[in-house]
């Protein structure tokens, strides 16, 4: 192969063009980073993902004609986006809306006031596809939704999975990384990753987000489980 390395592709998808330009100058600054289009609606967004292929859509919550949570189950439901990766903006104010978006599909969500730094480095793991975004506040988010609802009878969901991949599911619940499964478990990295893709084979899960969803709504993880020691 030559040439350059490829970028990864972003769509801005916000219904304030001053907050999209904000957002485009902290990306457009990055070698391995490449705005490719922007939208003001969530129908925009839709169109535009069809037709540019992000590898990640930065998707406000709150936009006219059609809002975010919309747009992300729309794009989450085209085969033909599967590839496309969601991240959800949003605020403190809106944790209702965060844990419809990961429900619908999105890969993770961020603070729209969070640090430059955050915001690359969130736009770089959720186009690897490898972890979750702000994994804490995100796991604080489900445990806390996923808590107000009846957990159904978890066996007919999990039946699929053996015995150490529950307990990967488990840990992918509580936030952990491959690498932090692999020492949990006592295994290598790469098994460890073998057993997360095995499981998201097996559930036709998405992304990570997914997985944690079902861990909180299977109740193999409850909310504080990681803080038991």
């Amino acid at each position: 192969m030559s040439g350059e390395p490829s970028r990864i592709r972003v769509l801005l998808a916000d219904d304030q063009k001053l907050v999209r330009a904000g957002f485009r100058s902290i990306l457009e600054d990055e070698e391995d980073i490449e705005v490719v289009g922007e939208a003001s609606t969530g129908s925009e967004a839709v169109a535009l993902a069809r037709s540019l292929r992000p590898d990640v859509v930065l998707m406000d919550v709150r936009m006219p004609e059609e809002d975010g949570l919309a747009a992300t189950g729309r794009i989450v439901a085209d085969q033909a986006l599967a590839a496309v990766k969601v991240v959800i903006l949003t605020t403190f104010d809106v944790d209702d809306y965060v844990y419809g978006a990961l429900r619908a599909g999105a890969s993770g969500f961020l603070v729209k006031d969070t640090e430059p730094m955050e915001l690359l480095h969130a736009v770089r793991v959720c186009a690897r596809g490898d972890a979750l975004i702000a994994p804490a506040v995100t796991r604080r988010l489900i445990a806390e939704f996923a808590g107000r609802v009846r957990r159904p009878d978890p066996a007919p969901r999990l039946n699929a999975l053996t015995e150490r991949e529950r307990e990967v599911l488990t840990l992918v619940g509580g936030g952990l990384s491959n690498d932090e499964i692999a020492r949990r478990l006592v295994l290598s990295p790469a098994t460890a990753k073998t057993h997360v893709s095995r499981v998201m084979t097996k559930l036709a899960a998405r992304d990570r987000a997914q997985l944690v969803i079902t861990a909180y709504e299977t109740g193999l993880v409850t909310p504080g489980w990681m803080d038991t020691p």
